[in-house]
Formats: C-alpha cells, sequence, structure tokens
C-alpha cells in the first residue's frame, strides 16, 4: 500500500535491487538521538537492517503493524519511517509511530507523513481511536502531536523503557 502524501510519498521498506534503504535505516539507527528513544531495535549490519525491513514486511502481512517508509518522491530516497502499530482492526485502535533520518529532521516530514498515515487508519481501516505516546523529554514529538489533531491525554503512570514518563495523545475519526 502506496500513499501520496503530498511532497513525499509512503511506501513499503525495501531492500532489493531498485531500492536499498538498509544504509540509510543504519544511520538513522546509529545516530544518538534516534538510540536515546528507540531502544528495541538495533541496525548495525546490513543484516540487522535486513531483518528490520523483513519483520516489517510480516507485520503488515499478519495485520499487527502498518508501516510505511518516508520517501522522496523523486528518487525514492528513504526520509525515516511512520506506522500504526498495536493495530487492532476489530478494536478499530492503534498506535502511531513516526521517526525521521536526523539529516533530514526540522522540514515537517513527520507531520506530513504522520497526517497521511491517520488519513488511511482512519479512512482505509476504519479505525475509530490512535493513540499518540513519546519520552516527556521528546519535544519534537510533542509538536508532530498536536500539529496532526490529537488531544492531549497527559502523563502516563507506567515509565517508558528510558525510565522517563510518557506522555500519551489520542486521536478518534
Amino acid at each position: 500500500m502506496e500513499i501520496n502524501a503530498g511532497t513525499y510519498y509512503l511506501r513499503q521498506l525495501r531492500a532489493d535491487r531498485h531500492i536499498d534503504d538498509r544504509p540509510l535505516l543504519m544511520e538513522a539507527f546509529a545516530d544518538p538521538t534516534h538510540r536515546k528513544y528507540v531502544l528495541n531495535y538495533r541496525l548495525r549490519t546490513p543484516d540487522e537492517a535486513t531483518e528490520y525491513v523483513a519483520l516489517r514486511a510480516a507485520q503488515w502481512a499478519g495485520d499487527e503493524r502498518c508501516s510505511w517508509a518516508i520517501a522522496e518522491p523523486t528518487s525514492g530516497r528513504l526520509l525515516g519511517e511512520v506506522g500504526l502499530r498495536e493495530l487492532n482492526l476489530d478494536a478499530a485502535y492503534a498506535e502511531a509511530t513516526i521517526w525521521v533520518h536526523p539529516a533530514e529532521r526540522g522540514k515537517g516530514i513527520a507531520t506530513t507523513a504522520l497526517s497521511a498515515a491517520l488519513r488511511f487508519g482512519f479512512g482505509g481501516l476504519g479505525l475509530t481511536e490512535v493513540t499518540y505516546r513519546y519520552e516527556e523529554s521528546n519535544a519534537a514529538s510533542a509538536i508532530v502531536a498536536e500539529r496532526c489533531g490529537f488531544t492531549l491525554v497527559g502523563p502516563e503512570a507506567e515509565r517508558a523503557p528510558t525510565g522517563e514518563r510518557l506522555i500519551r495523545w489520542h486521536r478518534t475519526s
């Protein structure tokens, strides 16, 4: 499922002879800011990056998670990743996720891509509620949540694996 997001397009992560996202995935996951907030994945080698691409495809196939590479439309170059995880089609619920390659931050990519993913979630999948959570120190995520029409719920009782408070937002269709 590809989505035209205006300035960008959303497509499946790829590692094939036409498009290979693995080098940019490894760059992004090596970034100290990215590593601070994304603790459950390490992509240090092409094999680990290949496994990550395969995992995202399997999650799509199993209706567990919708995940898209955010891509530059003329070259297909990877700019980040946006997704709807914890996907529960019966309950019409998902949790939004987003990250942007460090060289591409501050350009509005996250807001544009997440807005497109939300349109697909609400319109294409029939979701009625999407949540968005992030560590309290992640000021960029607060801006993205607000710009994408989420409503602040507040801090959760449970802390993130980083030890920080998790801030929760939600949006309904």
